[in-house]
């Protein structure tokens, strides 16, 4: 009995699993209906994005049946250019963000297994390319090679790669003093199969909050230069390049710069809530 009784205050102390927070909620229903427009845009579009409507120039939000969001000055559906956009840039944004993390963790691994002057070299390299703004070597490529899509999205792919490369050297760096990692390389395990079998899937969960928190930046990287009109050229679109052909238009059109606007921070602003929240979920010390 004694027994039983002392054992009923400690099971009613067990820590319990805290509760996803609304706001958190909000974003990932937020990202859910981002995702779902982009994916579907074809389908869910009223018009194609390149249609003209002479006729319905300049219409704004809700005033005319068909055109949902407004026309623009050429009378184009300013939802289905959205859409349109919005597939876009998520889809540079994610090859990007997926070209800087294999580009980064590769080179985390490589220093970190090389040790000495390859590590040196490659933690230099790095330290240079973050005292540099990337937008600022991104011009400078841009401005003399030419936009290409396939030169955008690698360029884009170079940014941030530093993150991942001094995370991740860090993380193999104290992975390798575990019991798990020392016990495999004393058998004579391969290092390759080390690092990818074992010690990868261990430092995973840094590595995916440190996408989520690059993966807004990118979207912000494509945006500026689209804006600048050294990302994305017409007939293509995406979000930032709407902004900029909208600018000229503030006074009597607002929502062809306001809308897209709109979109890049809600899409920016819930991705960078999330991963502050799987930061603050994956760190131990944040807990």
């Amino acid at each position: 009995m004694r027994i039983k009784a002392l054992s009923r205050p400690f099971a009613s102390n067990k820590a319990k699993r805290p509760a996803m927070p609304f706001s958190i909620f909000l974003c990932c229903a937020c990202i859910s209906l981002i995702v779902f427009a982009a994916l579907t845009a074809q389908w869910i579009s009223p018009y194609e994005y390149t249609q003209q409507d002479p006729l319905a120039r300049f219409a704004a939000p809700f005033a005319m049946p068909d055109h949902l969001l407004g026309t623009d000055y050429l009378g184009r559906d300013v939802l289905s250019n959205l859409l349109a956009a919005l597939q876009t840039t998520l889809a540079i944004a994610l090859l990007g963000s997926l070209i800087c993390a294999f580009i980064g963790i590769s080179l985390g691994f490589t220093a970190a297994h090389l040790g000495g002057w390859a590590d040196n070299l490659i933690m230099g390299f790095a330290d240079a390319m973050s005292s540099v703004p990337f937008i600022i070597v991104a011009l400078g490529v841009l401005a003399m090679f030419g936009s290409s899509p396939v030169l955008f999205i690698f360029l884009i792919g170079f940014a941030s790669w530093e993150r991942y490369a001094r995370l991740t050297r860090g993380l193999v760096l104290s992975a390798k003093q575990e019991g798990y990692a020392e016990a495999a390389f004393i058998v004579g395990v391969p290092a390759q199969r080390v690092y990818l079998r074992h010690i990868l899937p261990n430092i995973a969960g840094p590595l995916i909050v440190q996408f989520t928190i690059n993966f807004p930046e990118i979207i912000l990287l494509e945006s500026g230069l689209s804006f600048l009109g050294l990302g994305i050229q017409p007939p293509a679109t995406s979000l930032g390049l709407m902004v900029a052909d909208g600018r000229n238009y503030l006074a009597i059109a607002w929502w062809l710069t306001a809308l897209p606007g709109l979109v890049i921070v809600l899409t920016t602003l819930s991705i960078s809530l999330l991963g502050d929240y799987l930061r603050d979920r994956f760190d131990a010390r944040l807990r």
